[in-house]
This record gives C-alpha cells, sequence and structure tokens, in this order.
C-alpha cells in the first residue's frame, strides 16, 4: 500500500518538475517507508527537463540503502544526456553501466548513443561507439549495421556505409528492410536511382516486404536527376500494388520536389494520393507555398495561405515565415510586412526570423525608416535584437551611403551586451572598406583583437577588395603579406581578389606571379583565377599569352567552363583568327558545353570586323538551326551594323523587319545605325520616313542621328521638312538646358528653335551650311505657315511619348 501511494505521489511530483527528494519528504511526514523502486527513478529521469538536474538526482538514489540502477535507470539517464548533447557525462554513464550491467544486454543503449551522436553531427563519435560494441561484448545486430549506416549515409560518408554493410554480411547478418532501404537511400544520394531500383526490385527475393517509403525513395532519386517519366511511372506502379504512403513519407517526397520549384508534378502527385486517402497535413501546405516561392509564384503562395482554413488547416508561424520570406527574397517586403501585420491579429507570435527577414528586405532595399519601423514595433512586442538585425541594419546604412548610422547601429549593439562577434565586425570592416574608408576599417581591425575578437582571412580579404577596387593593388599586397606574417592563410579568394585588381590595372605580368605564388602558398587556382588572367590578357590583345595560359590551366588539371572558352574565342577573333575560333564551337560541344549566346555575339562580330559579312550570314543561321541557341537583339544588331556600314542598307533593312517575326525588339542602336545607313547612301526618303515612323515607336534619336538627317535635307533643299525636325525637337524637350530657363511661353516658342540650331552647330552635329539654312527657315513665317497648315509625317508627332532613352 506505501508504495502504491509513494508512486502515485511521485508521479504526481515529478510531472510538475519536482525532484526525487520531495517526494522522499512527503512521504517521511504521512509516515510511510516506501520502497524505491528503478521504474519510480525512471519517471523522474524521464520527466525532467534539465540533464544534469537529472543525472543529479540518478547519482543521489545511489545512497538509498538497498536500491541499485537496472538497465532501465541506464538507459533512461544515458537517452536523456544524449538528446541534450550531454556527451561526456553520457559516455560516464556509459562506463558505469558495462561495470554493473550484463553487457550482452546493452545493444538498444548503444544504439540511441550513436543516433544522438548522429542528430548532433558527431559521426566519428558515432562510429567509436558502433565499433567498441565488439570489445564490452555486445554482438552488434542488423539494428546496430542500420543504425551507423544510416548515420554514415546522411552525413555523405557513402563508401564507409558500404564496408560496413560488406562487413555485416561477412559475419553471415541477414539484411533486413530497412538494411536495403538506407542503401536505397545513398544510391539515390549518388546519382544513381536506377541501381536504387535494381535494388528494390530485388527486395522480394530477398524476402523483405516492399513498403512505400523504399517506393518513395527511390521515386525522389528519379526526380532528383530530373527523370521526371521513370519517376512518375514508378508512382503509379507503388499505387497500383496497393502500397500507399503515409503522410510523413509523402511530404518527404514533396519537399524534393517543390525545393526544384516543381509545384505542378506535386499537385499531381498529391491529386494520386488524395483518392487513396491520404489526407495532407499543415506541414503538406508549408512545401507547397515554400515550392511555389521557390519558383516566384508568390500570387499563388499567397492565395494557398489565404485558402488554407477551407481545408480544415490552420496557419502556423512556419507557414507565415516561408511566405514572407519568399516575397522578401523577390523585394516584394511590403506585402511581407502585410502578412506579418495578419499573422499578428491571427494570434501568432512572429519569431525572430520573423522580423529579420523583414528588416533586412528593407535594408536590402534602401528603405531603413521601414526597417526602423518595424524593429521599433517588433522590440515593443518582446522582440530582442541579434546579431542578425545589427548586420542587416548596418548593411542597409552603408547602402543608405549613412556611414555615421552604420557605426552609430554597431556601437549601439556593442552597448546593449551583444558579445561582439567576428560576422558583426566583419560586417561593418567590409562596409568602410566597400566606401573606400580604408583607414577606419584598419583602426576596427585592432580594436577586435582588443576586444577578443581577432579577426579572420575573410576580415583581410574584405579589406583586400576595397583597395583593389580603389587602384591600391600594392596596398592590398603589402596587407597580404602582413596577414600571413600574422600567422593567417590566404585562401582563394585572397588571390582572385588581388589577381582581378591587377588585371583591371593591365598589370599582367604580376597577375601570373600571383597565379605562380598560389601554388607555393598551397592554393589550388580555380576557373575563376585563369578567366580573371584571361580576360585580362584578351583586353590588353595579348593572343598568344592568352592560348599559353589556356594550355597550361589544362595541363595543371583546371576544368575550363562556358566563360572561358569565350574569352579565348574573343582573344581569337581580335588576332584576327575567326577561322580558329569558329573551329572551337564544336570542341566547346565535344567538352560537354553549349556554346551560348556571348559565344556566337563575339564570333559574329569577329566575321563583320573582318568584313566576311557571307559568313557571319551563314553562322548567325546556324544558330538557331544547328546549335538550337535563339537569337537576340544584340545578334539582329551586330548584322544589321555591318551591313548598314558596307552600305547594303536593303539586307540591313530586311533584317530589321525580321527582327519582329522572331520576337526581338528593336532597341535605340538599331534604329540610328539604319537611318545612318540610309543617310550614307544618300537615300534620305527613307531616313527621313523611317525616322519619323521610329518615334511613333517611343524612340528618341540622338542628336547626332537628328544632325545627320537634318544635314542630307538641307543639301537637297528640303527646308520645310528640315524646320519641322527642329520644331519637333522642342516639343519633344529634346533642348539645351537654357531653354527650360526661359519662363515666358510667348519667348521660350520663339527662342527654343534658334538655339537648338546654334546648339548643333556648336556641338558639330550640323554643318554650317544646314546651320544657315535651319537658321534662315525657323524666321520664314511662310516655312511656319505651311508646317501648320499641312498635314505632313512630322505633326503627327505632337502628341507621341517622349520617355524613351536618348541615343
Amino acid at each position: 500500500m506505501n508504495e502504491v501511494v509513494c508512486l502515485f505521489c511521485s508521479g504526481l511530483l515529478y510531472l510538475r518538475g519536482f525532484a526525487y527528494d520531495c517526494v522522499k519528504s512527503l512521504c517521511s511526514v504521512s509516515g510511510m517507508s516506501p520502497a524505491l523502486l528503478p521504474k519510480h527513478v525512471a519517471a523522474v529521469v524521464k520527466y525532467q527537463k534539465d540533464p544534469l538536474k537529472a543525472l543529479a538526482m540518478f547519482n543521489s538514489v545511489k545512497k538509498e540503502n538497498g536500491f541499485k540502477h537496472t538497465l532501465l535507470t541506464y538507459k533512461c539517464i544515458i537517452e536523456k544526456l544524449g538528446f541534450h548533447a550531454e556527451f561526456e557525462a553520457m559516455e560516464s554513464m556509459l562506463s558505469e553501466m558495462r561495470m554493473n550491467t550484463d553487457n550482452s544486454l546493452l545493444e538498444g543503449v548503444y544504439i540511441g548513443a550513436m543516433k544522438n551522436y548522429g542528430r548532433k553531427g558527431k559521426v566519428q563519435e558515432a562510429v567509436d561507439v558502433f565499433e567498441r560494441m565488439d570489445f564490452y561484448d555486445c554482438e552488434p545486430s542488423v539494428q546496430s549495421y542500420n543504425a551507423i549506416m544510416n548515420i554514415l549515409v546522411e552525413y555523405s560518408y557513402f563508401s564507409q556505409a558500404h564496408k560496413v554493410y560488406l562487413r555485416m554480411k561477412d559475419k553471415g547478418i541477414v539484411p533486413d528492410v530497412y538494411t536495403f532501404t538506407i542503401r536505397i537511400k545513398s544510391f539515390c544520394r549518388t546519382s544513381r536511382p536506377h541501381a536504387a531500383l535494381r535494388l528494390l526490385d530485388n527486395m522480394a527475393s530477398q524476402g523483405c516486404e516492399l513498403n512505400a517509403i523504399a517506393y518513395c525513395t527511390v521515386i525522389g532519386g528519379f526526380y532528383e536527376q530530373n527523370c521526371q517519366v521513370e519517376a512518375y511511372e514508378l508512382f503509379l506502379r507503388m499505387l497500383r500494388l496497393g502500397i500507399y504512403p503515409d503522410i510523413t513519407t509523402f511530404n518527404k517526397l514533396v519537399h524534393i520536389l517543390c525545393k526544384k520549384g516543381d509545384v505542378q508534378e506535386s499537385e499531381m502527385l498529391l491529386n494520386k494520393v488524395l483518392k487513396r486517402g491520404v489526407v495532407p497535413n499543415l506541414f503538406t501546405l508549408n512545401i507547397f507555398i515554400q515550392g511555389l516561392c521557390q519558383k516566384g509564384a508568390l500570387h499563388e503562395a499567397a492565395r494557398s495561405l489565404d485558402g488554407v482554413t477551407s481545408e480544415g488547416l490552420t496557419p502556423d508561424v512556419v507557414t507565415y515565415n516561408t511566405l514572407i520570406c519568399g516575397l522578401c527574397k523577390y523585394r516584394r517586403v511590403v506585402e511581407a510586412e502585410f502578412y506579418l501585420h495578419k499573422m499578428v491579429n491571427g494570434g501568432l507570435q512572429p519569431d525572430g526570423f520573423t522580423y529579420n527577414t523583414i528588416i533586412d528586405g528593407y535594408c536590402k532595399l534602401g528603405m531603413i525608416r521601414n526597417a526602423d519601423e518595424v524593429l521599433s514595433d517588433a522590440i515593443f512586442r518582446g522582440f530582442v535584437p541579434d546579431e542578425f538585425t545589427y548586420c542587416s541594419l548596418i548593411n542597409g546604412f552603408f547602402h543608405d551611403g549613412d556611414i555615421d548610422r552604420a557605426n552609430a547601429v554597431f556601437n549601439e549593439a556593442l552597448d546593449k551586451g551583444l558579445k561582439p562577434s567576428i560576422v558583426l565586425y566583419n560586417t561593418l570592416v567590409k562596409g568602410l572598406s566597400q566606401h573606400g574608408l580604408i583607414l577606419q576599417a584598419l583602426q576596427l581591425m585592432n580594436e577586435m583583437s582588443e576586444n577578443g575578437c581577432k579577426p579572420n582571412i575573410w576580415t583581410y580579404n574584405l579589406v583586400i577588395n576595397g583597395l583593389c577596387k580603389m587602384g591600391c593593388v600594392l596596398d592590398a599586397f603589402n596587407l597580404m603579406n602582413d596577414a600571413i606574417a600574422k600567422g593567417y592563410v590566404p585562401d582563394i579568394f585572397t588571390f582572385n581578389t588581388l589577381i582581378d585588381g591587377c588585371s583591371k590595372q593591365m598589370k599582367l605580368d604580376d597577375a601570373l606571379e600571383i597565379v605562380n605564388r598560389m601554388w607555393s602558398e598551397g592554393v589550388t587556382p580555380d576557373v575563376i583565377t585563369y578567366n580573371t588572367v584571361l580576360n585580362g590578357l584578351c583586353k590588353a590583345a595579348k593572343s598568344r599569352d592568352v592560348m599559353d595560359t589556356f594550355n597550361a590551366m589544362i595541363e595543371k588539371g583546371c576544368v575550363p567552363n562556358i566563360i572561358t572558352y569565350n574569352i579565348v574565342v574573343e582573344s581569337l577573333c581580335k588576332a584576327r583568327k575567326v577561322s580558329e575560333a569558329f573551329n572551337l564551337l564544336e570542341e566547346i560541344k565535344n567538352k560537354g558545353f553549349t556554346p551560348d549566346i556571348v559565344s556566337f555575339a563575339t564570333l559574329l562580330n569577329g566575321f563583320c570586323s573582318n568584313g566576311d559579312l557571307d559568313e557571319a550570314y551563314e553562322l548567325f543561321q546556324m544558330m538557331e538551326q544547328k546549335y538550337k541557341v535563339s537569337h537576340t537583339t544584340a545578334t539582329y544588331n551586330i548584322l544589321i551594323n555591318a551591313f548598314a556600314e558596307k552600305l547594303k542598307v536593303n539586307t540591313a533593312e530586311k533584317l530589321f523587319y525580321e527582327m519582329g517575326d522572331h520576337g526581338c525588339a528593336p532597341d535605340c542602336y538599331t534604329y540610328r545605325v539604319l537611318i545612318d545607313g540610309f543617310c550614307k547612301t544618300g537615300n534620305i526618303d527613307s531616313g527621313y520616313n523611317f525616322l519619323l515612323e521610329k518615334v511613333e515607336k517611343g524612340f528618341i534619336p540622338s542628336l547626332k542621328t537628328l544632325g545627320r538627317v537634318l544635314n542630307c535635307l538641307a543639301v537637297e533643299h528640303r527646308v520645310c521638312e528640315a524646320v519641322g525636325i527642329i520644331h519637333l525637337m522642342v516639343q519633344k524637350g529634346i533642348v539645351p538646358e537654357v531653354v527650360n530657363t526661359i519662363f515666358q511661353a510667348d519667348k521660350r516658342e520663339v527662342a527654343a528653335p534658334k538655339i537648338v540650331v546654334e546648339d548643333l552647330l556648336k556641338k558639330s552635329h550640323i554643318t554650317y551650311y544646314a546651320y544657315e539654312v535651319l537658321y534662315d527657315g525657323i524666321r520664314d513665317k511662310r516655312v511656319l505657315k505651311k508646317l501648320q497648315t499641312k498635314p505632313s509625317p512630322d505633326l503627327r508627332m505632337r502628341s507621341l511619348n517622349v520617355d524613351g532613352p536618348i541615343y
């Protein structure tokens, strides 16, 4: 009876977080002498939230007369300590347990310890637990092998996991369904879904029952490799066999698709399982919203959240945070703040992620006032600004050019007790360096050490980058050497920054010397390193050095990318070796790359510069037919300009009208070269009419283009049209600034055309002869009357849009 009462009392008190001694004193007052049982201790350990308090209680009961810990109590305390990452205490308990219990019965405890190590990423420690099992007379079964294999696979130790599997087979241990599922996961994570499928098909012959987890793992592997057809067919096969995933398994599959932004495929799978009784939960909704945000379908994502209640679900903080994060990613921060308020009005408490995401979003947009308002409201609601908050504000003020406020926020963070961190300091160093305040950045680096936060190589990299952008490459070199002297090891970013600085200043010998020094410092140059050097050599027209560096890059085992090949193509074209550059297209394809629009634009420009218009036009046609690369406005402009310069204006005009059929909108450059071409060939009617027609489409020509047309009209004594263009310029606001200082409308109307003509002559856009013709024309009342009464094309311009750019 005493035992029952004591157990009842202890159970109630343990659930309220009371320690064992409270139970003991209660029982003493009531005159009871309860027998303390292991299940009582296990209950206390289980319900005690603080692992160290649980350990203290665990140790205190050893003093009780007649009490001895059992496998149950040891297992509970070891699980508690491991779950809370108190691994040193856990290992101590394991050692004590081995001395006081039958080691052959401890497999479950060892598996729990391995899993707890695995959750915290301590893979080697988990392996050590597994390896010690044999030594301590605990023979691992298939469950132990599965546990360690799963940890190894989770952390991408695939070859080690395979060795464990082979060892298990050598010991004669029969794999179970979980073993097969883990191996399937390993195959999928190493991009081998077809091998995973073969293993899945082989499971039945090994006596393992197929399950939805195995199937969905393989299906997910196919989706990861963009094998949509195979994945969907396997999904249907699973359903035909009557194997239906539970919602947790299905959510993992949908998560793979939504991470890739393939929401449509996810919806198709959801519709299939809904018919089999699978009910989506809130986690499913959150995944779909994440997928919609991933692909930029923010309207659909917001609609999903707004319509969630009709599905019987209530959005939580994660739901709102997912949408808010997506909106901020696409710079729609005002909408994100709307959902913040909706979240609060719905009774949910925003967390640090919610506030920081919106504050950071506003700071990136330069809307610091809005960020301040959100922060003030957040603090009022109990939010404590953290490192991320202050870093966002510092970046925002630097983005806004307010250096004093950025420094003030940094000091405020320290004054409020935020521990100085390398991230916080580097944020300030970065901003100061980007604004050219190198001395302040260096002074801050000295203060870091005094405040117990030593700079790292990234701190030096930020200042080195700032120096290189200012053109102070020598000072950047000296700073790197200073870092090395202090024991810091330069990384790839350090050297790439210096190489970029040298290349932009055309100090190419220094850049090549840095590449050689990288090897001596134990840093392997990457493709960015070589591309930077190659680009500098190409800009300097050092074609031979480009090829030598390119060949050296390949010899050193650095794989070129499409940017590398484009630089080489440009270099060969500059050296008038266009045929060699053209032959590189096949090499690019053979290397597994696809020539892009830059490759073709460079080659087209090379052929046109050599005067090989036939070859250029042939390549232009091959782009879509052979290489499946769509034309752009830039590629059309290259050809139109080349034909116009060769005075083949008819062909250029034909290409111009062809652009529209291919969905390429002409730009101001297109119009300019065509008008110039018409004027050069004396086809002033086409040039004049083309100019007027294009202005109707929003094109505002440059003074140079207008001057060319005016010169041609003046030569042909077409005074009325020429003067009409001058009045058109006044109407469109294409006038010198002095015109805008004439406030009286009648005086401005008379003076503006004269000022425009004088300005065109002053800037050499018209000849003196054209100036005389125009000056007389704008004063000739007959011309003005003719312009006002005659429905000429230029009068159509008065209602046109003038918002286009001037070229």
